[in-house]
């Protein structure tokens, strides 16, 4: 039954995304489609008020699928980014810890993608000139393509390699963050790797296919995937601008903090 609930919730928001579209464009709806879709949001936001006052937040998760959700998440942590780059500001740095950002190796390759989805959209519109409502469905597909590809640069750019006096957190982009305590760290080394194929057991945080620091780690942690899979990692590789201050930056953390000398006993009377 769960899952019969899930796969219509999934088709009523593609059939309602669809209907959004048509009404941004400009596409004339008829009449008793509209009701028909104003309807079904009715019943829908009824249905999420009574759940989410019968259960909170649990209920509303037992409706979507997790990957829908994750999915979502994403997607919103990217938009998200692009006002935090526009600000200046970066997310999940907190005062006293190490930042150590990532993105300049891709910097060049993002800026190229979007500059080739500018001209393409430019492209399409020229070529669909003669149909209006199917260049304004594809010029929001294109504006959608542009801003999400800035977007994914924007979190790499406001979502830096973070240390702190507990944990490390390491992350790429929106995609991948993942929170390492210090105690489970075994060792950290400076190490540049430009070939990527992960064994059991291994993460691997490349930007533009390199990565410039390993941790490994005394006990695993659990890390989930974009879609929701939970695996068992030892060992992760990651990429930074100034890979040998984050390396640093680990050892120190690891180091036992010395304790003071011992006073010398005073002569025997």
């Amino acid at each position: 039954m769960k899952r019969v609930t899930r796969a219509l919730a999934c088709g009523v928001m593609g059939a309602e995304l669809g209907f959004a579209v048509c009404l941004l464009v400009g596409v004339r709806v008829p009449w008793f489609v509209e009701a028909v879709v104003v309807g079904v949001v009715a019943v829908e936001a009824a249905l999420l008020i009574a759940a989410y006052r019968r259960g909170g937040r649990a209920a509303l998760r037992e409706v979507l699928p997790p990957a829908a959700r994750r999915l979502v998440g994403h997607e919103l942590r990217v938009f998200g980014s692009l006002g935090l780059w526009v600000a200046r500001r970066r997310h999940g740095v907190p005062a006293g810890a190490d930042a150590f950002p990532y993105a300049r190796a891709q910097a060049s390759m993002m800026y190229a993608f979007t500059f080739v989805c500018v001209v393409e959209t430019f492209g399409m519109g020229a070529l669909l000139r003669d149909w209006p409502a199917l260049h304004r469905i594809v010029l929001v597909l294109d504006v959608y393509t542009v801003l999400m590809v800035l977007g994914l640069h924007a979190a790499a750019v406001t979502r830096p390699h973070v240390v702190t006096a507990e944990a490390v957190r390491v992350r790429r982009g929106a995609w991948t963050d993942l929170r390492i305590p210090l105690e489970r760290i075994a060792a950290v080394r400076r190490e540049n790797r430009y070939t990527h194929t992960e064994a059991d057991g291994e993460l691997h945080l490349d930007v533009a296919s390199q990565t410039s620091v390993t941790l490994e780690l005394s006990s695993p942690v659990r890390h989930f995937t974009l879609f929701g899979r939970a695996r068992e990692v030892w060992c992760v590789r990651l990429h930074a601008e100034d890979p040998d201050r984050l390396a640093r930056s680990v050892a120190a953390r690891l180091t036992p903090a010395r304790t003071a000398p011992s006073p010398v006993p005073g002569r025997p009377g």
